[in-house]
C-alpha cells in the first residue's frame, strides 16, 4: 500500500544521501592529494508504474550513482624536483606497480595510468614514486633516437632504469673552420711556409685525439702576383704509419682551396678541388674525412660565404675553429622535456636522450576504473587506449618540476554537505511520520 511505499522511499532517500555523504567526505579528505579526481554523486528516481485513474500511487524512491570527473583537470603546482611530472592538457602517464616489475615477461605488465607523479631512482635505479608506481617508457638508441613502437599495445614499454654511476661519451662528428688565411702569403716569391693548426676531437670511446691541419700557399705565380690558392692537408693523430712517432700522422684528406679576389666577393671561397679524401659539397660547404673512429664532416663554408674560411689581408686565426662532442662524462641530472623525452645531462655538458615517455589516451576518460594512488585502468566504458607522443593528437605536453593538484573545490563540497545533511534529515522525518501514521492505524483496534 502507499504508506508502506512512502516508508521504502524514505529509506532509499537516506541511503542515497548517505552515499553522497561518503563521496563528499572522500572529496574533502583528498582535497590536498596530488592528482585526485573528485567523485560526483547524482540521484535518479525510481518509478513504479500504476494503472491510470486508480487513485493509488506507489512511491519508488531514489538511487544514487557515482562518477569520477577524470577529464576535469586540476591546477599545476610547481616543485623543485625535475622528475615531478604533470600533463598540461589531455593524456596520462603510463605506470605499473613495483611488484610487477621483473615478475612477468617484458611488456606483459598490467598497464595503469596516472595524471601526475613524483619519481626518483630507487636502489635498483628504477624510476618510481613513494607509493610504488614505476614509470614506463620506450628506450632510445645509442644515438638518442627512439625506434618506432606499437601504439595500441604495451609490448615496447619498459620500466625506466637509470644508473647513478652512468657515464657517456659524445664522439665528434662535426668540425667548423671559420678561420682566415693571410692573403699576402700567397704572393709569388713569398716564403710559402705552411700555416698549421690542431683541432681536438673526441673518439667513440671518449678518447681525445686531434686533427693536424696545414695550409700551404701557392707561391709559384710571378713575383708580386697573388695566386689566391692554398693546399689544405688534414692528418689524424689516431692513425699513424709508425706508432713509435707521433709525427708520422696519416694523411686523411688533401684539398686545393681557391679564393675570390673580386670587388663583390673578395676573400671568400671560389673553388675547392679534392686531391684525396672525401669530396667537398658546395651545397653545404662541408667535406667529409674518415678518422680512426669514423667519418667527420668539416665545414669550411660555401662558395661566396663570408662566414666560412676566408683569405684576407689579416692575420692567421686558428682559434676560430669549433667542434661538437665531449669526453667521458658522469651523470649529473635528469629532466623530461615537453615532448616526453627523458634526457640525461653529464658534467661535460653533453645531453643524451635515454627514454621517451608516451602519453596514454582513451575516448572516454570518465569511464576508466579508479584504483589506489590516483591510478586508473582501462574498462569497456573507457574504450581502448592509444599511446601518443606528448603534444601530438589530442594530448598535451609533459611538464617537469610540476604536480597536478586535486580538482576538489572544498567550498562547493561543504555546500553540498549542508544540502545532504538537510536532505537526510528530511528523509528521516518522512520515516518518523510514516511510523506515527502506522501507530494511528494500530490504535484503531483499541
Amino acid at each position: 500500500m502507499s504508506i508502506s511505499s512512502a516508508l521504502s522511499a524514505g529509506v532509499s532517500g537516506m541511503a542515497a544521501n548517505a552515499t553522497r555523504l561518503a563521496n563528499i567526505s572522500d572529496n574533502i579528505a583528498n582535497s590536498g592529494t596530488y592528482g585526485y579526481k573528485r567523485v560526483n554523486t547524482e540521484f535518479e528516481s525510481m518509478v513504479i508504474n500504476q494503472s491510470r485513474g486508480t487513485g493509488i500511487y506507489t512511491a519508488g524512491g531514489v538511487r544514487a550513482t557515482t562518477t569520477r570527473t577524470v577529464d576535469q583537470r586540476g591546477n599545476l603546482v610547481t616543485t623543485s624536483n625535475p622528475l615531478d611530472l604533470a600533463i598540461s592538457g589531455r593524456g596520462m602517464l603510463p605506470v605499473t606497480t613495483i611488484g610487477q616489475v621483473g615478475s612477468q615477461p617484458a611488456g606483459a605488465q598490467d598497464l595503469t595510468m596516472t595524471r601526475t607523479g613524483s619519481f626518483s631512482p630507487d636502489s635498483r635505479g628504477i624510476l618510481r614514486s613513494n607509493s610504488g608506481l614505476v614509470l614506463l617508457g620506450w628506450p632510445a638508441n645509442a644515438d638518442g633516437t627512439v625506434p618506432d613502437q606499437p601504439r595500441d599495445g604495451v609490448a615496447g614499454l619498459e620500466p625506466i632504469m637509470i644508473s647513478a654511476s652512468q657515464t657517456a661519451a659524445n664522439p665528434t662528428t662535426q668540425v667548423s673552420l671559420g678561420i682566415n688565411l693571410p692573403a699576402n702569403d700567397s704572393i709569388g716569391g713569398s716564403v710559402g711556409d705552411p700555416r698549421e693548426m690542431d683541432v681536438q676531437y673526441f673518439g667513440n670511446l671518449g678518447n681525445s685525439e686531434s686533427l693536424a691541419i696545414s695550409f700551404t700557399p701557392d707561391v709559384s705565380a710571378a713575383a708580386g702576383t697573388r695566386s689566391n690558392s692554398w693546399t689544405m692537408e688534414i692528418r689524424d693523430s689516431a692513425i699513424t704509419d709508425d706508432p713509435a712517432t707521433a709525427a708520422d700522422e696519416a694523411l686523411i684528406g688533401s684539398y686545393t682551396l681557391e679564393f675570390n679576389d673580386s670587388q663583390t666577393g673578395g676573400g671568400t671561397l671560389a673553388n675547392v678541388t679534392t686531391i684525396s679524401g672525401g669530396a667537398y659539397d658546395p651545397a653545404t660547404g662541408e667535406l667529409s674525412v674518415n678518422v680512426a673512429g669514423g667519418p667527420i664532416s668539416i665545414d669550411i663554408g660555401r662558395y661566396g660565404d663570408s662566414s666560412g674560411m676566408t683569405q684576407l689581408s689579416s692575420a692567421f686565426s686558428p682559434a676560430n675553429a669549433t667542434r661538437n662532442g665531449s669526453p667521458v662524462g658522469n651523470l649529473v641530472g635528469l629532466e623530461v622535456d615537453e615532448t616526453g623525452l627523458l634526457q640525461a645531462t653529464y658534467d661535460t655538458g653533453f645531453t643524451q636522450t635515454l627514454y621517451q615517455i608516451p602519453l596514454v589516451d582513451v575516448p572516454n576518460p570518465n569511464g576508466l576504473i579508479a584504483l589506489d594512488n590516483q591510478t586508473y585502468r582501462i574498462s569497456p566504458d573507457s574504450g581502448a587506449f592509444y599511446l601518443w607522443d606528448a603534444g601530438d593528437g589530442p594530448t598535451g605536453a609533459v611538464v617537469g618540476y610540476a604536480r597536478e593538484a586535486s580538482n576538489t573545490d572544498v567550498a562547493a563540497e561543504l555546500t553540498d554537505l549542508i544540502q545532504t545533511q538537510r536532505a537526510y534529515s528530511s528523509n528521516a522525518k518522512v520515516i518518523q511520520t510514516v511510523d506515527e501514521m502506522l501507530q494511528e492505524t494500530t490504535n484503531l483496534k483499541r
